[in-house]
């Protein structure tokens, strides 16, 4: 089944960057919105950043700021640059996209943990 691959995460120190990146496995026909979202230890899993077709994005107030979201369209790759991180940060982030059949598409996690 097609889905999305995160990869990028990894341990950072506080204050550190990292640049999260996500990309199909397989044919996807027509990606509408994607996003980023978010899940820590013992909390709901929020989103923190979207991008649309057309390069609109908005984000969670939480990462407003620090964080960036692109797209590249002809490869439905999407980013997250995440800067000034704080142990907050911490949580497995996961991918996400919408075709136009509003049909979802997820990754499979990746963890970022900010830590001394």
């Amino acid at each position: 089944q097609v889905q999305l691959v995160e990869s990028g995460g990894g341990s950072v120190q506080p204050g550190g960057s990292l640049r999260l990146s996500c990309a199909p496995s397989g044919r996807i026909a027509s990606i509408t919105d994607m996003a980023w979202y978010r899940q820590a230890p013992g909390k709901q899993r929020e989103m923190v950043a979207m991008v649309t077709r057309g390069g609109g994005t908005m984000y969670a107030d939480s990462v407003k700021g620090r964080y960036t979201i692109s797209r590249d369209n002809a490869q439905n790759t999407i980013y997250l640059q995440m800067n000034s991180l704080t142990p907050e940060d911490t949580a497995v982030y996961y991918c996400a996209a919408e075709d136009l059949w509003k049909r979802n598409y997820w990754g499979q996690g990746t963890q970022v943990t900010v830590s001394s």
